[in-house]
């Protein structure tokens, strides 16, 4: 149960990145986080955490490559 709920946690961070601005992103993966660490093992919420740490760095490199393109 608690593998299907870590794959369900990716998946919403995932649906987020790809939906959501900048700003809203970030306060869904706290909010994933935050209801998370209730639910799942210790090692799958560090290995969840780890994953939305990906999903935030890769956000913000595209955010910054769209921001150079527009001041180019």
């Amino acid at each position: 149960m608690s593998k299907v709920l870590l794959t369900t946690c990716k998946e919403l961070i995932e649906d987020a990145r790809l939906g959501c601005i900048d700003m809203v992103f970030k306060d869904l993966c706290i909010e994933i986080l935050a209801k998370a660490k209730l639910v799942l093992s210790d090692v799958q919420f560090e290995e969840l955490s780890s994953y939305v740490a990906e999903r935030l760095k890769e956000k913000s490199m595209i955010n910054l490559k769209r921001r150079e393109r527009i001041h180019v």
